[in-house]
């Protein structure tokens, strides 16, 4: 079942699953965030890794190399490159409870520039800032603001819990603090 706003409220402020929490949603002069109809808007922070374009050098996702990012922290906004793909965090630390499972899409305000928001799921009981991989796939650079909305987030509650949550599998992502790269583990 999708959970509407009073759901997330309330779950927010008893068991602290999104923290900040904005409790309405914020959209005067910004790109939205904080609570919607059925959905929380996220933010992005003002740290990214961006992939160099290095010639001759692929992307391994089984053996990825520090060498291979440009770290950048900015004050208001970043500009993303035409073809460019940054990683970026929320400002958000989220804690899913056990019978929940989230999904994330991409604001369609930057879907319309061009610009593709790519999250995986929060299994139940995943914690941890959000790595969020954002790809410029317009023919012009587009201006990405910063402690403002990104993607907004969807929790599915069911009423029987999962056998094995991601906490329970040690996730290799579990309770990131820091924009992650792939991991893969031998």
């Amino acid at each position: 079942m999708i959970k509407n706003d009073r759901w997330i409220k309330k779950m927010s402020l008893e068991k602290n699953i999104i923290n900040p929490f904005c409790s309405k949603q914020i959209s005067k002069g910004v790109i939205s965030y904080g609570v919607s109809s059925y959905g929380y808007d996220v933010r992005i922070a003002n740290k990214f890794m961006m992939i160099k374009k290095i010639k001759g050098i692929t992307i391994d996702p089984k053996k990825i190399e520090k060498k291979s990012f440009d770290y950048i922290t900015v004050k208001k906004y970043i500009i993303i490159p035409p073809n460019f793909v940054i990683l970026g965090k929320t400002i958000e630390y989220l804690r899913i409870p056990r019978n929940v499972l989230v999904i994330a899409f991409g604001k369609s305000t930057y879907a319309r520039c061009g610009l593709l928001v790519n999250i995986t799921p929060f299994e139940p009981e995943w914690e941890g800032y959000v790595t969020i991989s954002m790809s410029n796939i317009s023919s012009r650079p587009i201006k990405l603001y910063v402690n403002e909305g990104i993607a907004q987030i969807i929790f599915f509650e069911t009423k029987n819990t999962c056998d094995i949550s991601y906490n329970d599998k040690n996730g290799k992502y579990q309770m990131q603090k820091n924009i992650t790269t792939a991991k893969i583990y031998e």
